[in-house]
């Protein structure tokens, strides 16, 4: 078995280095597909990128309508396709390949530990144990940024919050109002079912991502015999990496539309 590549700083905090570069890797990607996509725009002749990402703002956008109203709907299909792209190509991220080094040394970065000794001595008490053919510390540098419980935590509260501001700037009276209903008593309760809403957003992400790349880690250990199963699970991961993507963009719609959007407003706009 591996830990992943952490940076212990000297006042106790830790920086995961594997996440923090598939994060850097993921907006690189995003950025990338993105000024492709507007790189030679054409009306007559549009490129086959720029046809991809109008089919993906397009589906954005009917995916978004379907939790607002329309005229609403439009001002978050920048955000929605920013969060469908982002999440669907950083759950892909640990399915190509995996980068492992092994350590007999101390190793320092920036300063920094990264391994230090005491973590050399509990891998070779490991080895001695059977756990592994490994004799010094085995890091990996390589995984999917959502396969990390701090990233889709840090995801599902920059939702959290911008619910929370899109509804108090926007429907600021009836926001307010729907913490005490149906009756004042009600507000506990109401209070405990906003903050289940980062919780699961974060934690279904998390548990699907890192969940596969578990069993991806366990199918390696089968040497030869595993590179069929590691070909099926992995075509099946991309579809996870999908659906995963997709809820999460709906769900966060679907709450700032309960944020932002009165009953009585609704049936006006239709």
């Amino acid at each position: 078995m591996h830990e992943f590549a952490t940076l212990h700083l000297s006042n106790g905090m830790k920086i995961d280095i594997s996440a923090f570069l598939s994060i850097i890797v993921t907006c690189v990607i995003v950025f990338v597909l993105a000024r492709l996509a507007v790189r030679n725009l054409s009306v007559t002749n549009p490129s086959k990128m720029q046809n991809f990402m109008e089919w993906i703002v397009e589906f954005v956008h009917n995916t978004v309508a379907s939790t607002m109203p329309l005229q609403r709907a439009k001002h978050f299909v920048g955000l929605g396709t920013t969060l469908i792209l982002f999440i669907f190509i950083a759950n892909l991220l640990g399915l190509p390949f995996g980068v492992l080094t092994e350590h007999e040394k101390p190793l320092t970065l920036f300063g920094q530990t990264v391994v230090s000794q005491e973590m050399i001595d509990a891998a070779h008490d490991h080895a001695k144990e059977g756990d592994g053919g490994h004799h010094g510390m085995v890091l990996a540098w390589w995984k999917s940024p959502t396969a990390d419980v701090s990233v889709t935590f840090g995801l599902a509260i920059i939702v959290f919050v911008l619910i929370h501001v899109l509804g108090l700037r926007l429907n600021t009276k009836h926001y307010l109002k729907h913490y005490f209903e149906p009756y004042w008593f009600f507000l506990p309760l109401n209070l405990i079912k906003e903050l289940s809403k980062p919780l699961t957003l974060g934690l279904r992400l998390y548990a699907n991502i890192f969940a596969g790349e578990v069993l991806i880690s366990t199918i390696l250990m089968a040497g030869f015999w595993g590179i069929p199963m590691l070909a099926a699970w992995q075509g099946f991961s991309i579809f996870v990496g999908a659906i995963q993507a997709f809820l999460f963009t709906v769900l966060t719609m679907v709450y700032i539309s309960q944020a932002t959007v009165h009953h009585d407003d609704e049936a006006h706009e239709h």
